[in-house]
């Protein structure tokens, strides 16, 4: 008789449109309490775009950038905050934002989300100060998800 091994899957409920659209409106509200005009953008974890939203007095650009800060943490799995160090030029990764086919933005305001500790999307705010971002983007992480 041959043993057979038992497998078992743990399963983690992917993150739903519903939450998606709830961290979009948790992050425009810290960006209004702040006076940032933000664009917010929730990936899940294939990469895939959930929620969009960009606040028509936001710089066109920070539609482009939070999508990019999110695409980021979701690749790497970290902050982009805290990944700012490691692409300057004497940084570990220097090579990184130009070695991949995807555009990576390595400016604070990307932030990955995790359920049961595991990976299962990511939110990426533009438009204000890094730091304004990354806050935004913690605060509607918080305010939804609890973490």
């Amino acid at each position: 008789m041959t043993a057979t091994p038992s497998t078992t899957l743990d399963t983690v409920r992917p993150l739903t449109a519903d939450e998606a659209d709830a961290l979009v409106t948790a992050a425009r509200r810290a960006a209004d309490e702040q006076g940032v005009r933000a664009a917010v953008s929730v990936l899940d974890a294939g990469g895939h775009l959930l929620a969009f939203r960009r606040d028509d007095r936001a710089v066109l650009i920070a539609g482009e950038t939070s999508t990019r800060k999110a695409f980021t943490a979701l690749q790497l799995d970290a902050p982009t905050a805290d990944l700012v160090d490691v692409v300057r030029p004497d940084g570990l990764f220097h090579t990184l934002p130009t070695a991949l086919d995807r555009p990576l933005l390595f400016i604070a305001g990307g932030v990955p989300l995790h359920r049961d500790g595991r990976l299962i999307g990511a939110i990426g705010v533009g438009g204000g100060a890094p730091e304004q971002d990354h806050g935004i983007a913690r605060t509607a992480i918080g305010t939804v998800l609890g973490v």
